[in-house]
């Protein structure tokens, strides 16, 4: 549809040509230099995406100038970036920092605290102890979990998912759901628009409905209609209670407990939360839940009593959520954070390796300072442009001094980082453009947390079944494979 508009457009234009040639031709390119000023002066955006946008605008003023308005400046967008935003700040005073864990946390570590005081200030989700944290290094292992929490469930379920595909995991998931709904306990269910837009059926929301299941879609894809549909839910949540939650890649589709092949052998990684920490998600949905109303619901029904039972957990726990309607990322900070403090290792698994200049400029800097940073990536890839882009982007690190590895039994799609044996995140975040700066995303982030231990053992396991990436490698590649991942490279921020 948008290119049908554009053909419509270009040619209209140029019907107009011969008697307008001068006007038409000026009136472009006030308009092609004023939007690029406005672009290059915004304060929101990345380097990459504002160079992309100068190109197109330059090159072709009509089709470019009119889709940076069009993508830009809909009220309705604008409208939708305020409402969430304003929901945030309202439900703030809901999840308040505790002034003596963060001084327990400044005695443990400055460096931690400080991050910590950021996530909270411009995140608005504070830093807990007392809570348990269990590590699933592959989507079986969740899933089975998932069961068992789901089953205790007494007052309510909270679900937010990017994808939900029909198959063994949902319908299993599912039936329970039913069953809990039937028993009174109050289930809410909150997919993607566009993540299950071609593998549900049409209106499944309103079928959940009928099953005693509260539903709904988040951004439903309209095209053409409405530019908000770029910013999409990629979160993973699960909230039982108040007192469990899940978090990580894992989504509810087969593939992704291997009872569907796609792309070889799926591996992705998740976490169960247990104690205060899951407050922030409960929140954290809800958030999101309510992005349409103008009414706050009781937040205080969903949340529990300071439980007995809260057994005092080690360490530190910083479940947090980024949003691409508050200039923060949050996401690729906390990345940043740990890279850039890191003293002696960095492990990274990542389904796309399509970082921006600050990362790969902190890789590089980590390496440089005698800090050993491994990335893993998939070896069978599930988009063929990320793959030719990511191979692209191998290179510049491997002579940065990053070592890389292919997962060889196929498709990885966990987002970990771990560094020094103390500090390390699960969550939804990928390294590409659309996680870093244009998804709803979230995570945990983990401090001295005895989990860590099994995320590190796992990296270790994972890497015996890699091969290592070399600079030959790269050089080999088809000629084909390295001009088009080089051509891809420049619209990567829209990848």
């Amino acid at each position: 549809m948008l290119l049908i508009q554009a053909l419509f457009i270009i040619s209209f234009f140029l019907s107009i040509y011969e008697d307008m040639t001068t006007v038409v031709y000026g009136v472009q390119t006030a308009l092609s230099v004023a939007i690029v000023c406005y672009v290059i002066n915004r304060r929101d955006t990345n380097p990459a995406y504002k160079l992309l946008w100068t190109i197109m605008i330059l090159i072709i003023p009509i089709f470019g100038t009119f889709m940076y308005i069009f993508l830009h400046a809909q009220l309705g967008t604008m409208f939708f970036k305020s409402k969430k935003n304003q929901l945030v700040k309202l439900t703030k005073p809901l999840i308040p920092q505790d002034e003596n864990v963060m001084d327990e946390l400044k005695e443990e570590s400055i460096y931690v605290s400080h991050l910590a005081q950021y996530v909270n200030d411009y995140g608005c989700y504070p830093i807990y102890k007392n809570t348990y944290v269990e590590y699933y290094k592959v989507g079986e292992e969740k899933y089975a979990s998932l069961l068992r929490e789901l089953m205790k469930a007494k007052k309510y379920i909270f679900m937010e998912y990017f994808i939900i595909d029909q198959g063994k995991m949902w319908e299993s998931v599912l039936d329970i759901l039913v069953k809990k709904a039937e028993q009174g306990v109050e289930v809410r269910l909150l997919y993607d628009g566009m993540g299950s837009q071609f593998i549900l059926p049409t209106y499944y929301n309103r079928y959940l409905e009928t099953k005693g299941i509260k539903c709904r879609v988040f951004n439903e894809f309209r095209p053409f209609l409405s530019t908000a549909q770029n910013n999409r839910d990629h979160r993973k949540i699960v909230v039982i209670d108040g007192v469990t939650a899940f978090n990580g890649g894992v989504n509810l589709a087969d593939e992704y407990i291997n009872e569907k092949e796609r792309f070889g052998h799926w591996k992705d990684t998740a976490v169960m939360l247990k104690g205060e920490a899951v407050w922030s998600f409960a929140v954290m949905f809800i958030q999101m839940w309510e992005r349409k109303t103008r009414q706050l619901s009781n937040y205080e029904k969903y949340k529990p009593d300071r439980l007995e039972s809260f057994v005092p957990a080690e360490g530190f726990v910083l479940p947090y959520g980024d949003s691409p309607t508050d200039n923060e990322n949050v996401g690729e900070l906390i990345y940043l954070d740990i890279i850039n403090k890191a003293k002696n290792y960095v492990y990274i698994t990542t389904p796309y390796l399509i970082p921006d200049n600050e990362l790969i400029t902190a890789l590089g800097f980590a390496v440089k300072s005698g800090v050993d940073v491994r990335i893993i990536v998939p070896h069978i890839p599930d988009k063929w442009y990320a793959n030719y882009v990511g191979w692209n982007y191998c290179k510049e690190l491997i002579m940065l001094g990053v070592k890389i590895y292919e997962y060889m039994p196929g498709f990885i799609h966990a987002k970990n980082f771990l560094a020094d044996d103390e500090v390390a995140t699960v969550g939804t975040v990928n390294l590409d453009y659309r996680s870093l700066y244009l998804h709803f995303e979230c995570g945990t982030f983990m401090y001295k947390v005895p989990a860590i231990s099994k995320i590190k053992a796992d990296f270790k396991e994972t890497l015996v079944k890699c091969r290592r990436i070399t600079l030959k490698d790269c050089q080999q590649r088809p000629l084909i494979k390295r001009i088009t991942g080089g051509v891809l490279r420049m619209i990567a921020p829209l990848l």
